[in-house]
């Protein structure tokens, strides 16, 4: 305690002993316990007096000049101008020197600014010498006479005496860092905890860890799942040259790989002389890492990265500054591991809401009692109509047709019998109309294997039915097609058999008929193949440029008759020397003998007009008719393999719903266009473009 010390001082100080002590008694601020001895001994003394402390990371000295009236004055010195070290690198237990002025003028010295003569200097012992509890400090008096009621041995048995509240000073200073450390780590820990974003775990690391710790850099390396490479987050390694790409450390590789290998962390105070040290990315971009602390990232004993402490700004990276790190590693490892997941489910989450926006099929999602939880876009525009959201309300109430139903879908989709939850069933629609809906059902069940959702899927068979009417339109109409002319070949062979014709004019129109008919019979049949072989892309598109012009003299005239024959008029305008365009002559003949064709077969009586007229770039064909049309809602199909209009069935007109697929295809592959304009019972105009050649 003090009072011993007081006892074996010199009575001659034991004034100063009472009031220091009476002074300190309740005092644990370290920096009013320093002002104080400064005061004090300056009063006591009627010298000069200076006390210097250094900071904890022995970057500067706190300094209190202190004059014999009492006037102090606290400032602060830079490590290399204090002049101190003599004092502090004393050999001895107590540090107790007598300096005398340099020979030189030290003009860069702060304590010798101060003195003329000598200076009585001690260094302030401290009990516990812990780096990270005490701080070097010093007591000097400023040029004392020979005389003075203080002299080194004075000053030796005071610094001794004031060692307790030096480390009672110090302590508390300790405690109160300790505070402001776990102040800090608490709160961004808190903050780690409570954010999902990536980069704002990231932003934290930059700022305050990095102070508290004083160091020049941190950084995090993740793990990739499937290498196992550790890649640093780029965000935290500051500015790079431009060649430098990503840092990446192979598994084991680098202190880095070593501790994410082990899951141990390292302090390493001298990187270089660290055989684990993998120095690329300092030769890469000029920094130089001369010391660092690594720890492991862990969630559930499993190593996500590592955390790194890069450069102690000031000493060497101590065993309190690993536990300062791992403080934060933890929270940091559970903030990452967090910002993934939430990634993972954002991701998952938008994945499976365009799936289900791009979904053709309609979608509705049901409790178990029957609630709607969720529907989307195809829903809506297949059944819903104008009305409140569907959401939150039971389905018997959206669409009541489905109360029939339910019970059984439900029923066999927790059986996960997936024949029987499926039922079609025809929904109304604005207008009267109906939808035929195929309803299928799906359980969604949890951990427990219990059903709590059940998603209902509906598909629209208007598609499936029109192909189905496509489908029995074609094979009665291949029926058709081919039992007209074999009946016809049948009945006049058997006549020929018979000698039913008696003479040669007989014999030669039957004849006729057989081959006409038998004709008929091969371009069906020939139509058939071009059609497989389209399929098959057996007809490629040839490079050769055409010219159209003859093509059309060739080909129109045949079609001209037909017209006149059924009582129709035919009428052409067709430009002279239209430029070439890139194709192949089967093709055009085919293309043109079709539309034109088509529009023979489906007028009663009119005009069949052809036009051909070119541009800068296209050649315009335009075939129009007078006809029976086409119905609105039979356009979206016309071109579609084997589609034929219902009005063409109807009126019991023959075809096989080839040629106009055929053609599309075939303007297709010479880069062409085909696009009609009809009106039912008026006619149609089909307006067909080629892209002019240029070489």
């Amino acid at each position: 305690m003090p009072g011993s010390k007081v006892k074996s001082a010199a009575p001659l100080i034991q004034q100063l002993w009472l009031t220091l002590i009476a002074e300190l008694a309740e005092v644990f601020d370290a920096h009013f316990v320093y002002a104080t001895i400064a005061t004090e001994i300056a009063a006591f003394s009627g010298q000069r007096t200076v006390v210097g402390v250094a900071d904890p990371q022995r970057e500067y000295y706190d300094v209190w000049v202190c004059e014999p009236d009492g006037t102090l004055k606290q400032e602060r010195w830079q490590i290399g101008k204090a002049s101190f070290s003599p004092i502090l690198n004393n050999g001895g237990s107590v540090h107790l020197v007598k300096l005398s002025r340099p020979v030189s003028e030290i003009i860069d010295s702060e304590l010798w600014l101060l003195a003329e003569e000598d200076i009585y200097a001690v260094r302030l012992p401290f009990q516990s010498e812990s780096a990270h509890v005490a701080s070097p400090g010093v007591l000097c008096l400023i040029d004392p006479p020979a005389d003075g009621k203080l002299g080194l041995s004075e000053l030796e048995e005071l610094s001794r005496g004031l060692s307790v509240y030096l480390d009672r000073a110090s302590l508390r200073r300790q405690v109160d860092q300790q505070e402001i450390e776990f102040a800090v780590v608490s709160d961004i820990s808190h903050l780690l905890t409570s954010t999902l974003s990536m980069e704002r775990v990231f932003q934290e690391l930059t700022g305050t860890i990095r102070r508290i710790l004083q160091v020049e850099s941190l950084s995090v390396g993740l793990r990739e799942p499937n290498t196992g490479d550790i890649v640093f987050v780029e965000s935290l390694m500051g500015s790079r040259p431009g060649n430098l790409h990503e840092i990446r450390v192979k598994p084991g590789q680098g202190i880095a790989g070593w501790v994410a290998e082990n899951g141990e962390a390292v302090i390493v105070n001298d990187t270089y002389g660290d055989h684990r040290f993998y120095a690329k990315p300092d030769r890469l971009s000029g920094f130089r890492t001369r010391s660092m602390i690594c720890i492991p990232l862990q969630v559930e004993e499993r190593t996500i990265g590592v955390l790194q402490a890069i450069n102690k700004r000031f000493g060497q990276f101590s065993s309190h500054d690993l536990s300062l790190l791992q403080a934060i590693g933890g929270p940091l490892a559970a903030a990452i591991e967090n910002s993934r997941l939430h990634n993972d489910v954002v991701s998952e989450k938008r994945r499976i809401e365009t799936i289900l926006a791009g979904m053709s099929d309609g979608l509705l999602a049901v409790t178990v009692d029957g609630y709607i939880t969720r529907v989307n876009d195809a829903f809506h525009a297949m059944l819903t109509t104008e009305g409140a959201e569907p959401i939150g309300q039971k389905v018997e109430s959206v669409l009541p047709e489905l109360s029939g139903y339910l019970p059984g879908l439900l029923n066999a989709a927790r059986q996960q019998d997936h024949d029987a939850a499926q039922v079609a069933v025809n929904f109304p629609r604005p207008g009267g109309e109906t939808i035929p809906v195929l309803i299928s059902a799906a359980t969604m069940r949890d951990k427990a294997d219990e059903v709590h959702e059940v998603i209902l899927t509906f598909s629209d068979l208007t598609q499936v039915r029109e192909v189905e009417r496509m489908r029995d339109d074609l094979f009665h109409a291949i029926a058709h097609e081919l039992r007209t002319p074999l009946a016809t070949i049948l009945m006049y062979a058997r006549l020929l058999r018979e000698g039913k014709a008696q003479d040669q004019e007989k014999v030669a129109r039957f004849l006729e008929v057989i081959e006409r008919e038998s004709d008929r019979l091969q371009y069906m049949v020939r139509r058939m193949m071009q059609l497989a072989k389209q399929q098959a892309r057996e007809l490629q598109r040839s490079p050769e440029p055409l010219l159209l012009n003859p093509i059309l003299d060739d080909v129109l005239p045949a079609l001209a008759d037909q017209a006149t024959q059924k009582g129709l008029f035919f009428r052409r305008n067709i430009e002279p020397n239209l430029p070439p365009i890139l194709g192949d002559v089967e093709r055009v003949e085919e293309i043109v003998n079709n539309i034109v064709g088509n529009a023979i077969k489906f007028s009663l009586s009119g005009t069949i007009r052809f036009d051909a007229r070119a541009t800068d770039d296209q050649v315009i064909i335009e075939v129009s008719d007078e006809g029976i049309g086409i119905p609105k809602q039979a356009l979206p199909n016309l071109f579609k393999r084997f589609y034929r209009a219902q009005s063409a069935v109807d009126r019991g007109i023959a075809g096989t719903g080839l040629g106009l697929y055929m053609v599309k295809q075939s303007v297709a592959q010479y880069n062409g266009s085909i696009t009609v304009a009809s009106r039912e019972d008026e006619g149609s105009t089909f307006t067909v473009t080629f892209p002019v050649y240029e070489e």
